[in-house]
């Protein structure tokens, strides 16, 4: 078999990547950081900011355009899976014991990263290279929008497993908020695809078929889950009959709901959130996550990495465009949803670890900006952009969570800071 078959050169980007990342993903560990964040760096290094500008030949040969489908294709569903056992760790008790306060922090960090992207909108739309001809300013108010009120729901979660929050009410309060906001942003970004294709009717639709699919997925398919996780508690073992039906229902979800057109992660993190707690969930974490985590969720950031090009912000003042994002992106959003917290009554510390939690944008950021790339709505210079503040707000966020909880650590929680765990 050539050198230049399409599936030895995946295997070749695969084994670059998987190396790559979990290097990366060490590194960030070893200097306090997620490994997430490792990740998501390696990703954006790979691609022709780093890779691209050491070894140009190569990284052409082996990332050459028509070879990247593949990797888009493993990258959705390792994102898809991911999105599922996100959901499978969602606490739906604490979420309704803390809705008012979810509602408001998700309020604050929609309303006011919309209106940053209103007042940025006019200067933006006249900047050479940032948004595609075709896209109005009303197109690209309100992607800009649904790019800054993202919350980088999957990153988030694994923050918050990694620094030990999982099942808290701080933990909860920011996953609750997070799911309501990234919901909101994808029913916006549909209105804007709806728009490019000139059928408000279709973003109409996408919005009612989402609300739909949620309501059944978490009634009736909650019950359906119900009855197989007593068959798992009878058993007491996950079989692989149930197994491939679990499988199945997550592949269904995220088909419907790629189909109605709001994304197919959510459909798998509805059919997650659906999933009893006890045996079949701790099962169903234990069988999946390690390779979900290990090799398919670092292709997603390497892909995105591929399309990152930080090169193009050296001229015509974009660098100014790009820090006027990152400041408007980082006060729209974390100092909103701290606002937000104080409101309801949360005391400071805690308020601005929520501010904090939900100002990191990785994952679903990256997510956005594909999509906004491929539908043409944006250029790759506002491409990148995304990305670099992507990267940068979910980098400052667990110093900044170390600093307003100092006992906190990776994985563990002293008694002092205060945050009681929910039993498991």
């Amino acid at each position: 078999m050539s050198l230049l078959h399409p599936v030895t050169i995946l295997f070749l980007q695969l084994l670059l990547i998987l190396v790559f990342c979990r290097g990366a993903g060490w590194a960030a560990c070893r200097v306090g950081q997620p490994r997430v964040v490792g990740e998501m760096i390696a990703g954006v290094l790979l691609g022709p900011s780093l890779f691209g500008l050491v070894a140009p030949t190569a990284q052409a040969w082996l990332f050459r355009s028509d070879s990247l489908r593949p990797l888009y294709m493993i990258a959705q569903i390792g994102v898809s899976l991911y999105m599922f056992l996100v959901g499978v760790e969602f606490r739906t008790e604490v979420f309704r014991a803390r809705v008012r306060g979810a509602l408001v922090v998700s309020f604050a960090g929609m309303a006011v990263p919309f209106l940053m992207a209103v007042a940025l909108t006019p200067w933006f739309c006249g900047m050479p290279g940032l948004f595609a001809p075709k896209t109005t300013p009303l197109i690209a108010t309100l992607f800009l929008g649904a790019a800054m009120a993202i919350t980088a729901f999957p990153v988030l979660a694994r923050i918050i497993h990694e620094r030990g929050l999982t099942g808290t009410p701080l933990g909860t309060l920011a996953l609750s908020a997070g799911a309501i906001d990234d919901a909101a942003a994808w029913c916006l970004l549909a209105v804007v695809l709806a728009l490019i294709n000139g059928s408000v009717l279709g973003a109409m639709t996408v919005i009612v078929g989402g609300l739909v699919y949620a309501v059944i997925t978490l009634t009736l398919g909650r019950e359906l889950l119900g009855r197989l996780a007593e068959q798992t508690g009878r058993a007491q073992r996950l079989s692989s009959p149930m197994l491939f039906l679990i499988l199945a229902l997550v592949a269904f979800g995220a088909w419907v709901t790629d189909f109605i057109g709001v994304h197919a992660v959510l459909g798998g993190f509805l059919i997650g959130a659906a999933m009893p707690r006890g045996l079949l969930a701790s099962e169903l974490r234990r069988r999946l996550e390690p390779g979900v985590v290990v090799f398919l969720v670092p292709v997603f950031f390497a892909f995105a990495g591929l399309n990152t090009k930080l090169g193009l912000l050296g001229g015509g003042g974009l660098w100014l465009v790009a820090t006027s994002l990152l400041l408007a992106s980082i006060i729209g959003k974390g100092v909103a949803c701290w606002a937000a917290a104080r409101l309801t009554g949360e005391e400071p510390r805690t308020a601005w670890a929520i501010g904090t939690l939900m100002n990191a944008r990785g994952l679903m950021e990256l997510l956005i900006a594909n999509i906004g790339l491929q539908q043409g709505v944006i250029q790759p210079a506002m491409f990148s952009m995304l990305v670099l503040m992507a990267v940068l707000t979910t980098l400052m966020t667990s110093p900044l969570l170390k600093r307003f909880h100092p006992a906190m650590v990776a994985g563990t929680l002293e008694p002092k800071s205060g945050i009681e765990r929910f039993p498991r």
